[in-house]
């Protein structure tokens, strides 16, 4: 596979997401974690934004709702290469409406190979790396060229 370099800067563009039963404990983990978080830029789809918004202060770039498709808006935004980071807390045990769109967002964080936490104890892991606070350099396959290829290789047959 063909790799390229997608740098990322010191001040990461991160995206907050909690579904209903995890607001509160996506809430408790930017309190926490306020001083840190205030040296990057914040987005978060909408009531989740506007919470963290009102109880700690921190600016937040706001998106719609998950399911009114704030979740597709981050994708996108990962997809043009303006998100570094996404913090997910998302509820394995209760079914939600936009699953497929849950799905397609963490597909979109893996094929972009943003970090991604979806639970506490990764974004604390996360949040705590010396990579935090310096550039870093992401490798991203290059899917464009493994395509091109694969079709060459499907016309010869």
């Amino acid at each position: 596979m063909n790799y390229k370099k997608i740098k990322m800067k010191a001040r990461k563009n991160i995206a907050l997401i909690a579904h209903d039963n995890k607001k509160q404990d996506l809430l408790e983990w930017v309190k926490y974690n306020k001083d840190s978080l205030r040296e990057h830029n914040l987005y978060a789809t909408g009531t989740t934004g506007l919470l963290i918004q009102r109880e700690t202060g921190l600016d937040v770039i706001r998106f719609k709702s998950g399911p009114l498709g704030g979740d597709q808006q981050v994708g996108a935004k990962i997809a043009d290469g303006e998100i570094d980071f996404l913090i997910f807390l998302w509820d394995p045990m209760e079914p939600l409406p936009h699953d497929v769109d849950v799905k397609a967002l963490l597909r979109l964080s893996v094929v972009y190979n943003i970090p991604v936490a979806c639970n506490r104890a990764t974004a604390d892991f996360l949040i705590s790396s010396p990579l935090m606070k310096t550039e870093y350099e992401r490798l991203l396959v290059d899917y464009e060229l493994h395509r091109m290829e694969t079709m060459s290789e499907r016309l010869k047959d």
